[in-house]
């Protein structure tokens, strides 16, 4: 695949580029770039920088001629005595103006080509984090002279410094390194006072460093450059108080260069702005060796590997060291032709553009390593998540390899918390049982945990009932990957976690999203709350017991498809399972042998002609009659003023909680979903149709009725007609001849007023869970018709 080098970006100049520096490049030139040293034992010459280095030898130290470059031993006839002010060392040292067609190449994938050739890696690889740190406290503290935002910049940089923990490798890292930095640094010196040019002086340095990684290369460059400039700095500082640094500075002429501080401050500025990006471009390169290399990542992918090509990190290596040479080159001809080189504008010039040229290259990293990051992060969720399935179906002896998957516990940190005790606790409390873990957002409505409060507290007035034995966790599921963590979040958490008195985590951070995955992809969790429920062995009994916690509550223990199955076989349809207890006084009315009547509707007139109608019916017929009136799903403002109307006008009860009208409309919704995943034809299940009913007419904006007669008999019909078969009841009188005939004479009554003409509708959230392809209609059995509606209703 061929890609396109974003780092070779030209730099735009004002001088036109006059020369190729690779013409002037032979292949062998580095070669000679350093004073070989010689083997005593074979005489070949070695280059210190690329030998293998033996980690269990001592390195001795070289006599002083070995230190030195060949470049710079004097010859022969190099005897007459050269003044640095006068003479023309100048012209000698490299005079940064001609560099400016440095930035540029005839051919940008030729001089990739050559970086390249000079790469041949031994396998070292060096853990330089810690020479880093160092270097970049020498770079900070070393700034001779700086402007007022530099040194704020500087400060905060030291203080960053300061609250980091020594790296307690630096020494064995400077056991390799530290020779090679030198003898770099003796190259940079060198090929300055050679008049080398910036491209020409970074390929030496690359010969020179061939077999080392490109993150090590750029360290060792920039660790040498540091050496220089913060010499320089340490005499910039000292020589006005210490007459050691005072009278070196004298020989360098440094107080008079110091004299020029107006002139110095944009110097001096301009190379800690581009001393900066070096860094930055440093530690990203870093970070993809981390990338390449880390024992702990999973092993690169092709897609990665192909990724991390496009950082092109050769380049960003090649520019990262040039920046260091100019730096270099910089500072030790401000030494060298003082007032001459402090008043070049040149070099703030070329000082900026590389600086803008690093920034580029940054830029581009950092979008590569981001996307590494992602990749990275995404193979790891893979492998955790099938690693999690593989676990959900592995058998094991109790729950607590499950839920410590579950429930990731950082840095030994208790992962639960008892509601109930307000405390941490570790998952020992969960150990061996039967545990429901209740799944939800933050916006957990507050009707479900009143209703939850209920059955929990009442599960465990008797601790020693088998259907007793099973905890509640709750586990909010919040993907940061989607919406970042925010303290409003954090309150609404700990909101939630105050309400319930079961256990919950600790924080939503101890889910992993491996598990949020799995919670979504194999559990089936979208917006609406579920249960899922493990058995003692950690495995999964049942993906969503809420529904039959919402129809049966603790019976339903322990919550399996086996159980729900056969709490179904055993029930019929009656009030009682309609009615549930959202009022006490139904099971009075039940074992007295009344008639009961549930309605609902928001038309407070057919209210009033419904009641007063079927009170008046009763009453001629000596039934006796209870009515309860329940509302609308969703209980809103009208609801809650047709409940006072009732009352105040004594027109039948009313369910007195609204909490619990809500629930009885959301336990009927249950039911239809718990119902339609019985293996029972929706056309032959009678259960089924009576609830699709139930919901159609809250569906509509007309009233409706229930009337059963105990748990015996029972009939229903829209609000119309049953206005009118009671304001008819002279027409029928003769079949009522007392309470066990009312109900099935109201029955016939409302079936011969049925019209084969209807529209039912049966509204069901979308977040409700599973939602079958067909459903038949309840008044006619054929299958109806799906629609998506969007509602806003405001009172």
């Amino acid at each position: 695949m061929t890609s396109i080098n974003p780092l070779n970006e030209k730099v735009s100049m004002n001088n036109p580029m006059t020369t190729n520096p690779m013409n002037n490049m032979s292949s062998g030139s580095a070669a000679n770039m350093m004073h070989p040293i010689s083997n005593p034992t074979t005489g070949h010459h070695i280059n210190p920088l690329n030998a293998q280095i033996n980690p269990h030898s001592v390195v001795k130290p070289v006599s002083h001629h070995d230190m030195i470059p060949a470049s710079v031993v004097p010859a022969a006839h190099h005897t007459a005595p050269i003044n640095p002010r006068t003479s023309n060392l100048a012209a000698r040292l490299p005079h940064r103006r001609g560099d400016h067609h440095m930035f540029l190449t005839s051919d940008d994938n030729a001089m990739m080509k050559h970086i390249e050739e000079t790469h041949i890696p031994d396998g070292r690889d060096f853990d330089v984090k810690p020479l880093v740190h160092i270097i970049e406290d020498i770079v900070h503290r070393a700034t001779p002279i700086a402007g007022h935002v530099h040194e704020a910049k500087v400060q905060a940089h030291l203080e960053a410094l300061e609250e980091k923990a020594p790296h307690s490798g630096l020494t064995d890292i400077l056991n390799y390194l530290a020779y090679p930095i030198h003898r770099i640094s003796m190259e940079l010196i060198s090929k300055c006072a050679n008049k080398e040019d910036a491209h020409s002086t970074t390929m030496s340095l690359l010969h020179s460093l061939t077999t080392y990684a490109w993150d090590t290369k750029v360290v060792i460059t920039f660790a040498a450059f540091a050496q220089q400039y913060g010499q320089f700095g340490l005499l910039a500082h000292q020589y006005t108080t210490n007459p050691l640094a005072k009278s070196v500075a004298i020989i360098m002429e440094l107080p008079e260069i110091m004299s020029r501080q107006d002139v110095l401050k944009h110097k001096f500025d301009a190379i800690h702005d581009l001393i900066d990006k070096m860094l930055d471009v440093t530690k990203c390169i870093i970070e993809f060796r981390d990338v390449q290399t880390s024992h702990s990542q999973h092993v690169i992918t092709q897609e990665l590997e192909m990724l991390i090509n496009t950082a092109h990190i050769s380049t960003a290596a090649y520019w990262t060291m040039r920046a260091a040479v100019m730096c270099a080159a910089m500072i030790l001809n401000l030494i060298a032709i003082g007032h001459e080189q402090i008043s070049s504008t040149s070099e703030s010039w070329e000082l900026s553009s590389l600086t803008h040229k690093l920034a580029n290259i940054l830029d581009h990293l950092k979008k590569v390593l981001n996307l590494c990051h992602q990749k990275i992060e995404e193979k790891r969720q893979h492998d955790a998540f099938e690693a999690l399935l593989r676990l959900l179906r592995t058998p094991h002896i109790d729950n607590m390899k499950i839920l410590s998957i579950l429930i990731h516990s950082r840095d030994d940190q208790l992962p639960l918390f008892d509601g109930t005790h307000k405390r941490r606790v570790s998952l020992d409390v969960l150990r061996r049982k039967h545990v429901l873990l209740l799944i939800s957002d933050l916006d957990i409505a507050p009707e479900e945990l009143f209703i939850l409060h209920h059955m929990y507290a009442e599960s465990k007035m008797q601790p020693n009932r088998p259907e007793s034995n099973y905890e509640v966790v709750w586990i909010p599921v919040v993907d940061k990957r989607l919406t970042p963590w925010t303290e409003a979040k954090q309150m609404k958490f700990e909101e939630g976690q105050a309400s319930m008195p079961w256990y919950s985590v600790a924080h939503p951070s101890m889910i992993d999203p491996a598990v949020i995955r799995c919670i979504k992809e194999v559990w089936g969790f979208k917006k609406k709350p579920q249960l899922v429920v493990l058995d003692p062995q950690g495995k999964e009994s049942n993906n969503n017991a809420y529904h039959m916690l919402w129809i049966w509550g603790s019976l339903a223990f322990p919550f399996t498809k086996a159980r729900e199955t056969a709490l179904w076989k055993e029930q019929s349809w009656n009030i009682e399972l309609l009615a549930d207890s959202i009022d006490q006084n139904i099971f009075t009315w039940i074992s007295e042998g009344k008639c009961i009547c549930l309605y609902g509707g928001e038309d407070i007139e057919w209210i009033r002609s419904f009641t007063s109608s079927t009170r008046a019916v009763a009453n001629a017929a000596r039934v006796p009659l209870e009515m309860l009136y329940v509302g609308k799903k969703n209980p809103k403002e009208r609801v809650r003023k047709n409940s006072s109307i009732i009352q105040m006008e004594n027109l039948s009860h009313v369910v007195q909680d609204q909490t619990l009208i809500w629930f009885f409309w959301e336990r009927l919704e249950s039911m239809w979903h718990s119902r339609t995943q019985q293996d029972i034809p929706g056309e032959s299940d009678p259960i089924l149709q009576e609830i699709v009913t139930i919901l159609s007419y809250d569906g509509s904006d007309l009233g409706w009725a229930v009337f059963s007669r105990g748990l015996a008999e029972m009939t229903r019909g829209k609000g119309d007609l049953i206005v009118q078969v009671m304001k008819g009841f002279d027409r029928w009188r003769n079949e009522v001849s007392d309470i066990t005939t009312f109900v099935p004479a109201l029955d016939r009554q409302l079936r011969d007023l049925h019209s084969p003409h209807h529209c039912t509708r049966l509204i069901l959230p979308s977040t409700s869970g599973h939602i079958p392809e067909r459903v038949v209609c309840a008044e006619c059995g054929r299958p109806m018709d799906k629609f998506i509606m969007y509602r806003c209703c405001i009172e």
